[in-house]
């Protein structure tokens, strides 16, 4: 049996095998079960601390004990599903999930990225009151109490099984949790915008998995749950059949391909109602755009197209379907789903909490007081330069602070098309009010707050998601030519830049980097951006001072010092970038790719001692990261010793299968010891993890046919052709393929 929803049993009561369940969980490859419920007499129970549900609870029903899943689905708008009235829309999971449970119609998030959204949700708190303002530059604090740690407490098995690289464990949120599955992540460096997210259906499968594997373990704990889904995510790519019957919207391809890769964990639920003993909670972190106010995506502004989310939950035994108008918020999820288990808030945790259990409304009763939703949007102050986005809607009137305020009545102007700021100046400063005194709880009163520097590795990877990740220059203070109204133009610039860049037109992206360098100098994104760009171009001369002002402008940043280094020693002036790097090396902990470029560095100018010293300061800072065994290979390499080369690149993969840069060297390898077997062998896994490896294969190849090596030569041509990208190599595949039908020996495509 497993010991989830139905994927779950009655732990008082014998198990008994539900049909149409066991059908759904074989098509997952999961034994499952459930018993029969007990009534319930829906009498009193005891309200946690924090529940705000006082004498009128006697309506709540609670069950102690329930399974507990959570859903996240990011980037959801809640008109995105059918429940929520799209017509267009393919998600019947989820629209019968709503149909049986209770919907609430007008749930807000507060902050309009993944990882502070997330960490709001699994905290019970505020953005300004965990810390964490953006995807970078971040870290959730270390002893914040989380619902998995609340729960682990009280006797739960507690898995996370993530989709994308912003809610890795790096930056905290596995906190409580016996297991955090983000091994997705390839700890090697990849190239900007090339990094790949998990598929939902992968993320479903090894959920499933753990909560099948628990069971026969767990002496029927009950589990809790967090399933992280990533599909409607930028850029829109809807896998088959969904890239076809929504293929005029891909954006609603991607979120019926959500609900899909949803069936083996929700189709057991539906199929068993009352008898399954899982709370389910869906919502998602934030909205998308799409186009509406200029914005494409999210992140930048904070209307209801990213600011309303959907939010469901299900539990049949106390839940009546119900569609709730009143206001909620994704910090009364926590004091919600600890209020449907009977557990009461342990009270260090209540003293802190900005949420209410949303128990009561669940229950039909009405509100008992009016409800206040703070929100934010700062990525454009703290990666742009931009003026910070603060705002609270309160009784149906949205208020947004910026150096042009804006004010809308939700009631009538759902669009939000009609700003009254200047029409409604007291209820503008009404609002105001309600906002200043929600911030007086805030960790830092400005809300442009300290970050921590990113590693090259995180910055590329968020950037490769379509987050712009790079320290603003810091501003005193915010005019109206500050105002993001007035600048998403210049966010629109650099994703149409971004776009030319995976495209493989790097002339255009840098004409368009350097047009805007030159009219926002101080924009330390678009000067990261420009650099990368020159730097793939193999002008070193015009990328060095590029990220040499960026990094001037934020020294904290690891990331722009591990790239500047990089470049300093590709263009031969290694002992220049020993001497920048000494300084930060000599910290207590510096970031390892900061060591790793330092090594090289140290190596170029004569000291490989000093080199290899530094790598083993990495292997004790990190003993189990496979990039230190890679460079460890590489310096290796550099001195000549291709046994042990070749055994540090082995240990690595040992570590990580999925690292490129262990799997292209050892490739290399094998291509020119003759061993073309097992160097096609490494060559497909790496091209298949990163498509712009099909460059060095196409090099290595070449080399060997110009060698007159042609019998190693042709089945590496012959890969390269059938599987290297059309988009980026299609003149290079052709050159192949014409050489290849020629047989005869010649200068070979490069």
């Amino acid at each position: 049996m497993s010991s989830f929803a139905c994927l779950s049993v009655r732990r008082s009561r014998p198990l008994r095998r539900v049909a149409a369940i066991a059908v759904a969980a074989v098509a997952a490859g999961l034994a499952t079960g459930c018993a029969p419920a007990d009534s319930l007499d829906g009498g009193e129970a005891r309200t946690p601390s924090g529940s705000s549900q006082g004498a009128t609870t006697s309506s709540v029903r609670r069950e102690p004990g329930l399974d507990v899943l959570l859903i996240t689905i990011d980037t959801l708008r809640a008109d995105a599903l059918g429940v929520y009235g799209n017509a267009r829309s393919a998600t019947p999971l989820l629209d019968r999930l709503a149909d049986g449970g209770v919907r609430f119609e007008r749930a807000r998030a507060h902050n309009v990225v993944t990882l502070p959204s997330h960490a709001t949700i699994l905290s019970g708190r505020l953005p300004h009151e965990h810390g964490i303002r953006d995807n970078s530059g971040f870290r959730f604090p270390e002893g914040q109490a989380t619902l998995a740690s609340i729960l682990g407490q009280r006797g739960y098995r507690t898995g996370a099984f993530v989709s994308a690289f912003p809610l890795a464990s790096r930056f905290g949120l596995d906190r409580g949790f016996d297991v955090y599955e983000d091994g997705f992540v390839d700890v090697g460096t990849r190239p900007a915008l090339l990094e790949q997210e998990r598929p939902g259906a992968e993320t479903v499968a090894l959920a499933a998995r753990w909560l099948a594997e628990g069971e026969r373990a767990s002496a029927g704990a009950p589990s809790f749950a967090w399933v992280h889904l990533y599909e409607p995510h930028y850029p829109y790519e809807p896998p088959p059949p969904f890239d076809q019957s929504l293929a005029p919207d891909p954006y609603l391809g991607e979120v019926a391909a959500a609900d899909a890769a949803l069936e083996p964990l929700l189709g057991p639920i539906l199929a068993a109602a009352e008898d399954c003993d899982a709370l389910v909670v869906v919502t998602s972190d934030h909205g998308e755009a799409l186009g509406e106010h200029g914005e494409a995506t999210h992140g930048i502004f904070a209307y209801e197209s990213t600011l309303r989310v959907p939010l469901i939950l299900y539990q049949p035994r106390l839940l009546a379907p119900r569609v709730v108008d009143a206001p909620a918020r994704l910090i009364d999820l926590l004091p919600t789903v600890l209020d449907l288990l009977g557990e009461p808030v342990p009270a260090a945790v209540a003293s802190g909490l900005s949420g209410r259990s949303l128990a009561g409304l669940a229950a039909g009763m009405p509100p008992e007081s009016p409800t206040t939703t703070y929100f934010e949007a700062l990525s454009g102050q703290l990666n742009r330069g931009w003026a910070p986005l603060l705002g609270v809607v309160h009784e149906g009137w949205k208020a947004i602070r910026l150096p042009i305020p804006e004010l809308y009545d939700l009631e009538s102007d759902r669009g939000e098309e009609r700003n009254l700021a200047a029409t409604e100046p007291e209820r503008l400063r009404e609002l105001d009010s309600i906002l200043d005194r929600v911030l007086e709880t805030a960790l830092v009163a400005d809300p442009g707050v300290e970050r921590v520097g990113e590693d090259e590795e995180t910055r590329k990877r968020l950037e490769s998601l379509g987050y712009l990740v790079a320290d603003a220059e810091a501003k005193q203070s915010y005019t109206e030519e500050d105002d993001p109204k007035r600048l998403i133009g210049l966010d629109a610039e650099l994703r149409e830049i971004t776009g030319l860049y995976a495209a493989g037109r790097l002339e255009a992206a840098r004409s368009r980097s350097r047009d805007l360098v030159s009219r926002r100098p101080g924009m330390r994104v678009a000067l990261m951006t420009l650099a990368q760009i020159e730097h793939d171009l193999g002008d070193l001369e015009a990328a060095i001072p590029a990220m040499r002002r960026a990094f001037e402008l934020q020294p904290e940043d690891a990331g722009a010092l591990a790239s500047l280094l990089s470049y300093l020693t590709q263009a031969g002036r290694a002992r220049e970038a020993v001497a920048l790097s000494a300084a930060y090396a000599a910290r207590e902990r510096p970031d390892l790719d900061v060591l790793f470029m330092r090594s090289l560095a140290l190596a170029r100018s004569g000291s490989p001692g000093e080199a290899m010293a530094t790598i083993e300061r990495a292997r004790r800072l990190e003993p189990g990261n496979p990039m230190v065994a890679v460079y460890e290979g590489t310096h290796l390499l550099m001195a000549g010793a291709r046994r042990e080369a070749r055994a540090a690149f082995e240990r690595a993969l040992a570590l990580d299968g999925g690292t490129v840069r262990a799997l292209t060297a050892l490739a290399v390898l094998d291509t020119e010891d003759g061993r073309i077997e097992e160097a096609l062998a490494h060559w497909r896994r790496a091209v298949a993890l990163d498509p712009r490896e099909h460059a060095k294969l196409l090099a290595i190849a070449g080399r060997q046919w110009s060698a007159g090596r042609q019998q190693h030569a042709r089945p590496l041509l012959e890969l390269f052709a059938e599987s290297a990208p059309r988009e980026q190599f299609a003149a290079e595949i052709e050159r192949v393929r014409a050489l290849l039908a020629a047989g005869a020996p010649g200068r070979a495509p490069s």
